[in-house]
């Protein structure tokens, strides 16, 4: 089955309680449609870089799946009608990571930048 990424931006006022219920309901949205969830990550309350729905900040969830493509999209679309969800995107990738995504890492985790040329 194909691999996939999802990040799911939910409105600001959600507890934190609430936003990690909605990564569990689209959880059982996969399995349900025969897809498995390989890992799940809630990397907290972001502000994003423009105003959606008014909103200046976010709940940030992102899901790797293992799923069929009819999986992945009745997600999208329960997610596109959910009323605590403002955007979704969904990424096909060839292999998942292993360890915690880039966003969870310490920035002493990520490696050296190295020397930037001089112009």
């Amino acid at each position: 089955m194909p691999l996939y990424e999802h990040v799911l931006i939910a409105r600001q006022d959600l507890s934190n309680a609430q936003a990690e219920g909605l990564i569990e309901h689209f959880s059982t949205v996969i399995t349900d449609h025969g897809g498995k969830v390989a890992d799940t990550e809630y990397w907290g309350v972001k502000t994003m870089a423009y105003k959606i729905n008014k909103n200046r900040k976010g709940h940030y969830l992102f899901l790797r799946t293992d799923a069929p493509s009819a999986a992945v999209q009745e997600m999208e679309r329960l997610a596109r009608l959910h009323d605590d969800v403002m955007r979704v995107l969904t990424v096909k990738v060839d292999a998942h990571e292993d360890g915690p995504s880039v966003q969870m890492q310490k920035r002493d985790d990520r490696g050296e930048r190295g020397d930037r040329p001089r112009r």
